[in-house]
């Protein structure tokens, strides 16, 4: 036999056996998972304060490039990031927090209306921000959801930011299996953005206040 039919028949050899030791390992092939978060629509306010006079837009939030991959991300420490091969996001999670914070604006009855930045409809006020942490933290045996959401307005008319603010939720998993850290990140989330809605809500009515009283218009922070 040649030295090259002598490899061939080699590497067809070896390819069965590679094929055979897979179906006798049962053979299986996994597949993705994906998940979606689930943030629950806001509660309807009995008695919303006076709106701000104006209209705002709501810019899509940015994220790291970390939390834009597609895989669910774990970190393992401080320096160290990784992601689940098998466990994605069905959905940008960017999307779904711009999204959240839109609907949680309206139903605070915050603006007059309040509408998805396009680039094309004209508005008083620009919702910016970023989602900036959605990862499981492993700590020893214990495991955490940490979600980090920061948000700022412009007043576009004056050219300046008059409010800014972060909120950081973290809280200890108990249910370890990837639908309740899914379910666990999806509180946080939400918890994140009442958070964040109140603390713009609050700056607001500050400076409506203070414009109304004759100390100033608003001004930014």
């Amino acid at each position: 036999m040649s030295h090259a039919k002598l490899v061939g028949f080699v590497y067809v050899i070896g390819f069965i056996g590679a094929v055979v030791g897979l179906a006798g390992c049962g053979g299986k092939v996994r597949y993705p998972s994906y998940y979606v978060l689930n943030v629950p629509p806001p509660a309807p306010q009995p008695a919303p304060p006076k709106p701000i006079t104006g209209s705002a837009a709501v810019r899509e939030f940015s994220a790291p490039r970390f939390l834009r991959a597609g895989p669910i991300v774990y970190r393992q420490s401080p320096e160290q990031l990784g992601f689940y091969n098998y466990d994605r996001w069905a959905v940008d999670p960017r999307s779904t927090v711009t999204t959240a914070f839109l609907a949680t604006l309206q139903s605070r009855g915050v603006f007059q209306s309040v509408h998805l930045f396009d680039a094309r409809s004209s508005s008083d006020y620009l919702v910016t921000g970023t989602l900036d942490h959605l990862e499981e933290v492993d700590q020893g045996k214990q495991v955490f959801i940490n979600v980090a959401v920061s948000a700022q307005l412009s007043d576009l008319k004056a050219g300046s930011v008059i409010w800014s603010d972060t909120s950081s939720e973290t809280a200890k998993l108990e249910n370890r299996a990837m639908p309740g850290l899914v379910a666990g990140m999806s509180r946080a989330t939400n918890q994140a953005i009442t958070q964040l809605v109140s603390s713009m809500q609050n700056r607001l009515l500050q400076l409506q206040s203070s414009a109304s009283s004759g100390i100033g218009e608003l001004r930014p922070e």
